[in-house]
């Protein structure tokens, strides 16, 4: 018989493992937010409207990618385990990152978006690593400890980019690159792998296309409903990443530095929330009012964004925000909880396709929304627009979440 205490150990070793690789995913991520945006710009002459524009098309381009492959990448896992695939991506990124740092002009940008949707597969994959690796009842808190893991990432990652974007800003993607790649060795020598050759499936292409993997979410009523949900809060989040640094820019005349110390302190207050809060949250008051509160608290917090005419008014939004974390791991909670272990990663590949639609869609209509309101052809000026429809889409979601989660006799 199975000592409980014994197994426990190896769970959480392995827990450690793949924490530890999404830090660096994300620190690595984090790194150029604050310069990309602004290296569009610097190629458009500072025109930030049009700057505006061409990146949300290199989001649409990125969202493509992961459409297309993250089922792939998904079934992939389930059939030779998850190590493999997380390997690959750091791999994958890491030469991408080169590729951008070397970028002559836009359209080796635009490439370098293409191969970094192609190869950002790790995300996803570790939710699956997760589940694999997690009793279902405590699946909440692990997401919520990936959660933790992207905030710290998030935290390091900006402010060091815009630190060495004040320097060079080419230097980020260098940084970038050379952490992916010290990633990839890092899970090569340690990472253990959490599938079993006994729980994987046989990889077939009909269930690794988009629409394949989209099938999976048909297998239970609930699984529609909550990945409806998802994509609203997916759909709703693409306007930070298109436009939060353009918008601080323009709207408070935030420089590079100071533009990464606000995203260092985003991602502080979603550390604390998802890291400390989450694990009683979801025990005290269950994984549906947990996601309900969620959702309520992003609606409120991008609705101080978008109303801010101060940039320290724009601040007191963000420990509301970060209560919005609370959604995405209660969320995935629930789902997970009705597939079974050797569809845990077509489950994490059909969300991520869900994640690579909304983002073929959010990056151009925030974008083209902040740069309407801020352009001349508009009556009047609003550039806290896109933050409003943000909010509006989460306010859908949880009306949405409400019903879908009901107890029914």
């Amino acid at each position: 018989m199975t000592n409980p205490a014994t197994t426990a150990q190896p769970r959480q070793a392995a827990a450690l493992f793949i924490l530890f690789t999404v830090f660096l995913d994300m620190l690595s991520f984090g790194i150029v937010i604050p310069v990309l945006p602004k290296l569009v710009e610097e190629f458009l002459a500072g025109d930030t409207a049009r700057a505006a524009e061409i990146f949300g098309y290199m989001g649409t381009v990125w969202a493509l990618m992961q459409f297309v492959c993250s089922p792939i990448q998904g079934a992939l896992s389930d059939r030779f385990g998850r190590r493999p695939v997380v390997l690959l991506s750091n791999i994958g990124l890491g030469l991408d990152y080169m590729l951008m740092a070397l970028a002559p002009n836009l359209t080796w940008l635009f490439a370098g978006r293409a191969i970094a949707g192609m190869a950002a597969s790790s995300f996803s994959t570790a939710g699956a690593y997760m589940s694999d690796v997690t009793p279902p009842a405590q699946r909440a808190a692990a997401f919520g400890k990936i959660g933790m893991v992207f905030g710290l990432g998030f935290i390091l990652g900006p402010a060091l980019g815009g630190w060495l974007g004040a320097i060079d800003p080419r230097l980020p993607f260098w940084g970038a690159a050379t952490l992916s790649l010290l990633n990839a060795c890092y899970g090569f020598f340690v990472l253990p792998e959490s599938l079993p050759p006994e729980r994987r499936a046989v990889f077939a292409w009909k269930r690794a296309n988009p629409v394949g993997a989209l099938l999976l979410l048909r297998s239970h009523h609930e699984l529609v409903g909550l990945a409806t949900v998802a994509f609203l809060g997916y759909l709703a989040h693409a306007v930070l990443p298109s436009t939060a640094v353009l918008y601080m820019s323009y709207r408070y005349g935030w420089d590079t530095a100071s533009v990464g110390l606000m995203l260092a302190g985003v991602g502080l207050a979603a550390m604390i929330v998802q890291g400390l809060l989450i694990r009683p949250l979801t025990a005290r008051f269950g994984e549906r009012t947990t996601l309900l509160a969620g959702l309520l608290c992003g609606v409120a917090g991008f609705a101080i964004y978008g109303m801010a005419p101060q940039g320290w008014i724009f601040c007191l939004g963000i420990p509301i925000m970060a209560f919005w974390g609370l959604a995405g791991p209660a969320t995935q909670a629930l789902m997970t909880r009705r597939v079974s272990g050797s569809e845990q990663g077509r489950l994490q590949g059909a969300m991520a396709s869900i994640n690579g639609v909304t983002g073929l869609i959010g990056p151009t209509l925030f974008t083209q929304i902040f740069a309407y309101f801020i352009g001349t052809q508009a009556g009047w000026q609003l550039p806290g627009a896109p933050f409003f429809l943000a909010a509006c889409l989460l306010l859908t979601g949880a009306g949405l979440a409400w019903r879908v989660t009901r107890v029914h006799p």
